[in-house]
């Protein structure tokens, strides 16, 4: 009986079909973890699509684990992003299950881009990437470390979800 749910187990996963990316309408959620210089941290986003390859979302990202001499209070740590994505995936014609996404960011601390990846393993969950960097700050004077948390290279990586 074991082998035989086993079995039907296998069978109904590899015929499940996924897709990166839909299109109008498509939900994504994505939380992992966030690298940057002097701090790591936690990255949650969700996108909303709005066409075959445009979709619009937020995204926000809090630094826990900053060293003690930058000094980083909470409106240091924290920053939340508006964004905008061209989803590439069915362009590319690489995998339907993968979806890259190069984009633009408008954040509480700067102007940035950002160059995202996801595969999705099933309809509902998948793994992504995603690599940040500002293109101009709101502050163009000279930023204390903390200053510095949100404007930097950072790489974003964790779980996907379409809901």
């Amino acid at each position: 009986m074991k082998k035989l749910i086993l079995l039907a187990t296998l069978l109904s996963i590899s015929l499940v079909n996924s897709q990166a990316y839909i299109g109008a309408n498509d939900n994504k959620f994505q939380v992992g973890a966030n690298v940057q210089s002097n701090a790591t941290g936690i990255n949650a986003s969700y996108d909303f699509g709005l066409g075959e390859n445009i979709s619009l979302g937020v995204s926000s990202t809090y630094a826990l684990s900053v060293e003690d001499a930058i000094n980083a209070k909470f409106k240091h740590r924290f920053d939340v992003k508006g964004r905008f994505n061209a989803n590439l995936g069915n362009v590319l014609n690489i995998d339907e299950n993968f979806d890259i996404y190069p984009g633009l960011n408008f954040s509480l601390k700067n102007f940035g881009g950002h160059l995202g990846m996801r595969y999705f393993f099933t309809s509902g969950f998948g793994l992504y990437t995603e690599l940040n960097t500002p293109l101009a700050k709101y502050d163009t004077g000279t930023l204390t470390p903390a200053e510095k948390l949100h404007n930097q290279f950072t790489i974003s990586f964790g779980a996907a979800f379409s809901l």
